[in-house]
């Protein structure tokens, strides 16, 4: 036989009837109801089932909860949970009976309770497709993470520990095999192999934690100690480890939330459940919360108790089927516990004596529930807290009507009638969540989020809480002397953690690791932390400088700016390579192993200029008073920290002064340019400048072949003749291209090389070309 209509989930579910065959079910009135349930008006399906009931001998279990559903539909939960109870008399109610019944009161308690929009089954999510919850219940609780929590872990940072790309974790958590790349920038670690002694942890953020969170940091060590122990089937040790830790931090939701699963696995419920209202004081919109003190309490066997935060479970989170499944089990078992004293003297009345009596409490909630079993519109005399002796639905439909499921109370006031919504209604509600106002005797109450109906003494330890989950510390705790660099012995700039757990300036440890390869402070050796040059910043270091010591580093900023500023100077101060000649317009590759010229091309790149100067060296003054301008175009490094540098001349200068800057040679210049003539002057040196170049390419092309390739694997070819010779500051190219390959000293090419008439340098690469013509051997 087809049953009434029930959707669970987008399915079509009917009850079947308990005895098809019975005479007086109409088929078609059966038929009338399931076409009036699909069209939506659902208190008239329950009307047609009602009268259906009225005209059995015996109450038809199907019949009831087709009935039953109908009235959900409806919104009357009172007169359904009459039903529901007719048909818990004729047979146990299953889980799978009660999934309506759990959605509706869940979707009441969500509306109007914790004023969330929307209705369950995933129809209440919001425009971008979420409803606000992670899909394991832990919602809100990505809020409490905040610059010092591990975002492994999501706990504050225990022996934290910087990965290669500049971000911080528990040491802990980096030992996990699992962890391949950082859960921040997606950047692969480095195998715990592959690091000799291990990770290990950032001393400054390591000591830095533990003066500004003394007591957490304290309660994490020992809270991990418990993890462990519990690992290893030590349950009494544990449960002492996270006793101590409780008592260092006891707003520590997730702390909390752990003791009371020891509690569980140990069946210490009792304590798991004091756990949980502690839990649900600090997070009364946290799901989980819920949904571990419903566990408690049902283990415990109070399951009234547990079913209450059930429910609260599904209107947090309407999309966890698992909490809602064990919502239907418990409301089953307490359907069944109602019912299960065989002393009632009749079925119909059940809930008689002592059963009532333990489970119905005097509570104002039975007044402010109201709204969640009563129609909107309907009056007093239809609700589940009438006084008369049965419910009816209306006048119209009082012939249809059969006669109500009343629930006699003692102690409860003499002469009144409780049915199961009262049972339901005077389930306490959990601390920190489910209060109502009330008005006077008002039949609605205002329905307020939990958050803001806290009492007095839960509103302080809440906003503790929230203070705690913000890690709020006095600010004469962090002390910029605990931030500086111990080798420059100021502030942290651009600060870097080695993998020895040392932190430092980058320019300061770039500086140190140029002289030597081991850290300033423990000695261990860094070869292939340099090798891979992985200077990446501490960004956690870094945010809590900008975020609490702004205004240090703001001063501290400034000084690197002005010496950067200082360093770009390319006239007052420039950065003085002594080695060898180099000219405009010539490539000039270099080896660069010493510290003080490693720092000096470092600080060359850093500054944007890319440029030095080059000059000989004279052993009076240190370096000759002529020289020319580099720019750098690429640069190789070795993992020793050697480098090959790429340059090409760009200008020739004159040195005014000579000066020196941490070890390596400085100049204030003056930028050399060639004199321009104009008339017969520039006719004459047009002429001059032709023939010297066919000179310098007669020459060039006489030399042997083997010559002739070193000369065009290292210079290149030679340049071509310029149209107007002085259309460069530095004359043209060819000549340079020339002196750097002509067999001359270097005194004779600084000679030139400061020449500023085009005419006698002309004169003077004529001279040399016809030397060295003529002491070429035939």
């Amino acid at each position: 036989m087809e049953t009434g209509i029930r959707s669970h989930q987008g399915e079509m579910f009917v009850h079947p009837l308990s005895n098809p065959g019975t005479a007086g079910i109409c088929p078609e009135m059966l038929e009338v109801a399931e076409e009036v349930n699909r069209a939506g008006d659902f208190s008239l399906a329950a009307e047609i089932y009602t009268s259906l009931l009225a005209d059995l001998q015996q109450p038809d279990r199907g019949l009831c909860l087709r009935k039953a559903d109908s009235l959900v539909r409806a919104g009357r939960i009172s007169e359904a949970l009459d039903s529901y109870c007719t048909a818990a008399t004729l047979g146990k109610l299953s889980p799978d009976e009660l999934p309506l019944l759990v959605e509706t009161i869940a979707r009441t308690l969500r509306e109007k309770e914790l004023g969330f929009p929307g209705t369950l089954n995933g129809n209440g999510k919001s425009s971008n497709g979420a409803d606000g919850f992670e899909s394991d219940g832990e919602w809100e609780e990505d809020e409490a993470l905040d610059l010092f929590s591990c975002r492994l872990c999501k706990c504050l940072l225990h022996e934290p520990t910087t990965v290669e790309c500049g971000h911080t974790f528990c040491k802990m958590c980096l030992e996990d095999d699992a962890i391949k790349e950082c859960i921040q920038c997606k950047e692969m670690l480095n195998k715990k192999d592959a690091l000799p002694n291990g990770r290990r942890l950032d001393v400054v953020l390591s000591g830095l934690l533990d003066t500004l969170f003394a007591n957490e940091s304290r309660a994490r060590k020992l809270w991990i100690e418990g993890e462990i122990l519990w690992k290893n089937q030590n349950h009494p040790d544990a449960l002492d480890k996270y006793d101590a830790a409780v008592d260092l931090v006891p707003s520590s939701g997730r702390l909390l939330c752990q003791r009371a699963e020891l509690h569980m696995e140990m069946r210490n419920f009792s304590q798991a459940v004091q756990d949980a209202n502690s839990l649900c004081r600090i997070k009364p919109m946290w799901t989980k919360a819920h949904c571990l003190k419903a566990t408690a309490l049902s283990e415990a066997g109070r399951n009234d108790e547990a079913l209450q935060e059930y429910l609260v479970c599904v209107a947090l989170k309407p999309d966890w089927t698992k909490v809602k499944l064990e919502a239907q089990k418990v409301l089953s078992e307490v359907f069944s516990s109602v019912f299960e004293n065989g002393d009632m003297p009749t079925p119909l009345h059940p809930l008689q004596g002592a059963v009532a009596t333990r489970l119905i409490k005097p509570s104002a909630l039975l007044r402010s529930l109201k709204p969640l079993t009563q129609k909107p519109g309907s009056t007093s005399q239809d609700s589940e807290f009438s006084t008369t002796k049965s419910t009816t639905v209306d006048d119209s439909s009082s012939r249809l009507s059969p006669p109500s499921l009343g629930i006699s109370a003692r102690g409860a006031g003499e002469g009144s009638t409780k049915s199961l919504a009262d049972v339901l209604a005077a389930l306490p509600a959990p601390p920190g969540s489910i209060k109502r106002k009330h008005s006077g005797d008002e039949s609605s109450a205002m329905f307020n989020r939990p958050s803001k109906l806290l009492r007095p003494d839960e509103a302080s330890s809440f906003q503790t809480a929230a203070a705690f989950r913000g890690r709020m510390f006095p600010a004469e705790l962090l002390d910029s002397g605990d931030m500086e660099c111990s080798l420059c012995m100021r502030l942290f700039y651009e600060p870097v953690a080695t993998p020895c757990g040392h932190t430092f300036c980058l320019k300061c440890l770039e500086r140190c690791l140029d002289h030597n390869s081991n850290c300033p402070l423990c000695k261990e050796n860094l070869s292939e932390y340099l090798a891979t040059r992985g200077y990446n910043k501490t960004l956690l270091m870094e945010e809590v400088l900008q975020r609490y010591l702004g205004d240090e580093l703001a001063d501290r900023k400034k000084i690197h700016e002005e010496e950067m500023k200082e360093l770009s100077n390319l006239n007052q101060e420039v950065p003085i390579f002594v080695c060898t000649m180099a000219f405009p317009t010539i490539p000039c590759p270099l080896h660069v192993f010493e510290p003080r010229y490693r720092l000096m091309i470092r600080r060359s790149m850093e500054t944007g200029t890319k440029q030095f100067g080059m000059c000989i060296a004279d052993e009076l003054k240190g370096f000759a008073d002529y020289g020319c301008m580099l720019e750098v175009r690429d640069v190789k490094f070795f993992p020793d920290g050697r480098s090959v540098v790429d340059t090409i001349g760009v200008s020739r200068f004159k040195v005014l002064s000579h000066g020196l800057r941490d070890g390596y040679n400085t100049a204030k210049i003056e930028y050399l340019e060639d004199k321009k003539v104009e008339g017969e002057g520039l006719v004459e040196l047009v002429k001059l400048h032709d023939a010297v170049y066919e000179q310098a390419n007669n020459w060039f092309t006489s030399l042997k072949d083997n010559m002739k390739s070193q000369i065009l694997s290292h210079f290149g070819h030679l340049p071509s003749k310029d149209s107007d010779p002085q259309a460069s500051p530095s004359g043209p190219a060819w000549c340079w291209w020339l002196l750097a390959v002509l067999p001359l000293e270097n005194r004779a090419q600084l000679t030139i090389l400061g020449m500023t008439s085009l005419k006698d340098r002309l004169i003077a690469i004529r001279r040399v070309l016809i030397f060295v013509t003529r002491k070429r051997p035939r």
